[in-house]
């Protein structure tokens, strides 16, 4: 079995593929929360997984763990220092789950590779996405490759849940992305504004708390999924402009994660964007799916992922 691992804002979803072929895969799905990961032993996360996805063979894993903002090249997990970080915090809530389920599965023996974020060290992306330093977390590659193995070359995605991320694939490379903490809001997580930075400057708020409190939900605010919708389409359509920079007119659109998985949001998304064509959606679960793919082709000799090198084998 391959297995993908997506360390997740709220639960670490994984997932597990057993056939080569596609078309006759089936696909096991595994959630643990964060929570409940923190205050488990290693030997019992690794347990946990092998019941869960009904194997006691598992032939490559491909995690993702926090920012991946330390490397840019798919690896195994023993080349890659300090656990892919360039350093620990950043924006989002540390519960000690992620590192739990990172620390069990490198100690466990396992064959595992670890999925780097992107970011402004990422060799793939379009140089000007480089102003930011970062754009998207690992699990956000699992998705695109997710997509991507469906058959489309040309896309862009936003995964909308506790924050939202939005990505932009050109001839199936990852070239930029928009990150949490630049654009549109999420759930509970957003970008940090006047009133917010005020807060921290004051000394009222840590920058990640102000990050944790900026979502249409942490706010309160009137027609919160309304509002939400409104500025997701207004990052999928300056998304847009990238793709028409790269001179990319025909391309698909995707939602993904709690929310953009819902097919009332993807409606408004629609509407919003007065878009002609399909609003595509993907279950959550995406991700994990997605690095559990990439784990197949990269055991079977795939050298490069969505213009992500391989240095593995």
């Amino acid at each position: 079995m391959f297995v993908g691992i997506d360390h997740g804002t709220s639960g670490i979803r994984f997932a597990g593929i057993n056939a080569t072929d596609k078309e006759t895969e089936s696909v096991k799905i595994f959630e643990l929360l964060r929570s409940e990961a923190a205050v488990m032993q290693s030997e019992a996360i690794v347990r946990s997984i092998e019941k869960a996805l009904g194997t006691d063979k598992i032939e490559l894993i491909a995690m993702t763990y926090s920012m991946g903002d330390g490397f840019s090249k798919i690896k195994a997990i023993n080349d890659v220092p300090d656990r892919g970080l360039k350093c620990e915090g950043g924006a989002g809530t540390m519960v000690g789950g992620g590192t739990k389920v990172f620390d069990a599965i490198k100690g466990s023996g396992l064959p595992a590779i670890l999925i780097p974020g992107i970011h402004a060290g990422s060799e793939n992306i379009d140089p000007r996405m480089r102003l930011f330093s970062h754009c998207a977390s690992p699990e956000k590659v699992g998705v695109a490759y997710h997509i991507h193995k469906k058959g489309f070359e040309n896309f862009v995605f936003s995964d909308v849940s506790s924050n939202t991320v939005t990505l932009c694939v050109v001839n199936g490379v990852i070239i930029g992305g928009i990150d949490a903490c630049i654009g549109a809001p999420g759930l509970y997580q957003g970008p940090i504004d006047l009133q917010l930075i005020r807060d921290i400057d004051n000394g009222d708020l840590s920058a990640n708390e102000a990050f944790s409190r900026a979502g249409v939900l942490s706010k309160r605010i009137a027609h919160p999924v309304e509002t939400l919708a409104l500025f997701v389409a207004m990052e999928l359509s300056a998304m847009r402009v990238v793709m028409n920079a790269h001179g990319i007119t025909d391309y698909a659109i995707f939602l993904t994660g709690s929310e953009g998985e819902k097919e009332h949001f993807a409606a408004r998304i629609a509407r919003l964007l007065d878009f002609k064509g399909k609003i595509s959606r993907v279950t959550r679960y995406s991700a994990a799916i997605g690095c559990a793919e990439i784990a197949r082709d990269v055991y079977h000799g795939e050298r490069e992922i969505m213009g992500i090198p391989v240095e593995f084998g």
